[in-house]
């Protein structure tokens, strides 16, 4: 049975207290500078894609990346970054935050802190070619999907569903691969696919061939190992985000439909006191 994901929250929470006690110099260092940089993946609408006229970053992860640095008082600076090298740019510091389509797991937590508040829930879906025999996850089995390295999906469609994952660097490469013959279904995040196929005439003999979504999840802001400072200051954005309804707000801007938790985080986080 699904776990609660405002239960599953909560837990989260543990993860602030077991780490706030050590201090960090990333929150000095952005005060400092008077600059947030935060890397954020541009896979396409609704999360991030590069404005045609003026080559600028917009988008849902843009917009939250906005967000933070406002609340912070300081300027930003958004690097773009893949599924491939996302943790890699967060380590080295590169960068002082992640927002970029990085659902919280098990295996990540291990590498990398998070700020426990999730600012939404996203899953799986998966795209192939209509007429292609594809209706349901386990259709997968024996057959090969593309995937982008490192995703949460990768474990799943291969553990539980039998599939023969071909990862690539992200998902633009992925579903170039899908159109190319090289699998039978492209398995990415589920609103990024599902505005690819209702609104872009390149991708009309394509359909979203899954029931529902593959292991829905936390959506969780990445920092890096053990950075209690930052980890506290961004908790405390993100909750104030939801005690406002300024992220159901933004994903309505962005042509996504809220989730349920979206509301139930509003009514939880709407009753504590600013």
């Amino acid at each position: 049975m699904k776990r609660s994901v405002i239960h599953l929250a909560g837990l989260l929470t543990l993860a602030l207290a077991a780490t706030v006690a050590h201090a960090d110099a990333t929150l000095d260092k952005v005060r400092q500078r008077n600059k947030l940089i935060v890397g954020v993946i541009l896979s396409g609408p609704p999360f991030g894609t590069l404005d045609p006229v003026t080559q600028k970053p917009i988008g849902y992860n843009v917009e939250l990346a906005e967000g933070v640095a406002k609340a912070l008082g300081v300027g930003l600076e958004t690097v773009q970054v893949q599924p491939s090298n996302r943790v890699q740019f967060l380590q080295q510091g590169k960068v002082d935050l992640l927002i970029a389509n990085m659902q919280w797991t098990q295996e990540r937590s291990e590498i990398l802190s998070f700020v426990p508040t999730p600012f939404e829930e996203v899953g799986g879906a998966a795209i192939a070619r209509k007429g292609s025999g594809i209706a349901k996850w386990e259709d997968v089995k024996d057959k090969p999907v593309c995937v982008s390295q490192g995703s949460n999906f990768t474990k799943p469609l291969a553990e539980q569903y039998g599939a023969q994952i071909k990862a690539f660097r992200g998902q633009p490469e992925s579903l170039l691969a899908l159109k190319g013959g090289n699998c039978v279904a492209a398995v990415h995040v589920s609103p990024t696919l599902r505005e690819l196929v209702a609104g872009n005439a390149d991708w009309k003999d394509y359909e979203i061939v899954s029931p529902n979504e593959l292991i829905p999840s936390p959506s969780v802001i990445w920092v890096r190992k053990g950075e209690g400072d930052i980890q506290a200051a961004v908790d405390r954005v993100v909750q104030n985000w939801h005690r406002t309804g300024w992220l159901i707000d933004v994903e309505k801007k962005n042509g996504m439909t809220p989730t349920p938790l979206m509301y139930q985080l509003k009514d939880k986080f709407g009753k504590k006191p600013a």
